[in-house]
């Protein structure tokens, strides 16, 4: 067994640890605050991912150092080149492979199914710092200094996945409750959904195989869905009503953006929501048979972790 460094221990960076803590090996989970599951075999540590010296020293000895830190939207310009760069250089220090959790914000608004192959031309100043990252790791690499892999997914759910996710917060809970569900674009374009549970084992996969190293891999994916039939199939297995699903106008969430950070952030990333966004993870599941879970068996987990929600909580 090995030992794995994680930085960041939200939704994706908790089940990477837990998985990996599963599996027998040393896990060191860091985040600003400490904050992580109580599991045996993970050690939570508070550090600033941005501190370069400290994360090489908690880097030392380790098989891998994961980055799954992620900045609040509005804040990626700012906090994301310093933490890359100290991960990365932590990573190199301490001998580790480095594996970033990335996104489908590097590739040009598609129009077709996206591949790794794709070129980067990001049409989204957040689509250009991701790129940023991605070539000076892949520098870094191809220098022979360090190797790295990136794992890229489409949007996100599961369980714990909420405020930050299409399909959290604003999409289950108000299914369950029989309400009106409002959507920031339209309902009814295909669209990939990635479940949290398989991009963890996606990450943990590309971390300990060495064919990973030296590109970047799609997350396997569920066939794409649209918003609406998502809606629908959670209604159907939740044993609920289907409410109506309308969308968002264009011009309310612009003027929303412009008290709201987040939703002020979501304007240059409509392009997703309004036209076909579908990822391809046939390289991924060919080179290392994977496949993505079934969407109902994903979906099932995502309401059954609702359901068994704290009334307060939810």
């Amino acid at each position: 067994m090995g030992k794995h460094v994680i930085a960041g221990a939200g939704q994706v960076g908790s089940q990477v640890a837990g998985l990996l803590a599963g599996q027998g090996h040393e896990v060191v989970l860091v985040s600003r605050s400490g904050s992580g599951p109580d599991l045996p075999g993970v050690r939570k540590v508070a550090a600033d991912a941005a501190d370069r010296e400290r994360m090489a020293a908690l880097t030392r000895g380790a098989d891998a150092l994961y980055n799954c830190v992620n900045p609040p939207y509005h804040r990626w310009a700012q906090d994301w080149p310093p933490m890359a760069e100290s991960l990365l250089g932590a990573a190199e220090a301490a001998g580790a492979g480095y594996v970033a959790l990335g996104n489908l914000y590097v590739y040009a608004a598609p129009d077709r199914p996206m591949k790794e192959s794709d070129p980067l031309a990001p049409p989204s100043a957040k689509g250009a710092v991701r790129v940023r990252m991605w070539r000076e790791a892949l520098a870094a690499h191809e220098a022979g200094r360090v190797r790295v892999t990136e794992v890229r997914g489409s949007d996100y759910f599961g369980p714990g996945c909420r405020d930050q996710s299409h399909l959290g917060d604003r999409l289950v809970p108000r299914l369950l409750e029989g309400r009106t569900v409002r959507h920031i674009g339209d309902p009814d374009q295909p669209h990939s959904w990635t479940y949290v549970p398989d991009v963890a084992r996606a990450l943990v996969t590309a971390a300990t195989d060495d064919r990973s190293w030296g590109r970047a891999w799609h997350v396997p994916t569920a066939p794409e869905m649209t918003y609406r039939a998502v809606a629908e199939r959670i209604c159907r297995l939740a044993g609920v009503r289907a409410p109506g699903i309308k969308a968002v106008p264009h011009w309310l969430l612009r003027t929303a953006g412009a008290f709201s950070p987040m939703l002020g952030e979501l304007e240059e990333l409509r392009y997703q929501f309004v036209r076909p966004f579908v990822l391809d993870s046939t390289d991924f599941q060919a080179t290392f048979g994977a496949e993505p879970t079934p969407m109902d068996e994903a979906l099932a987990e995502t309401i059954a972790w609702w359901r068994a929600l704290p009334a307060k909580a939810a």
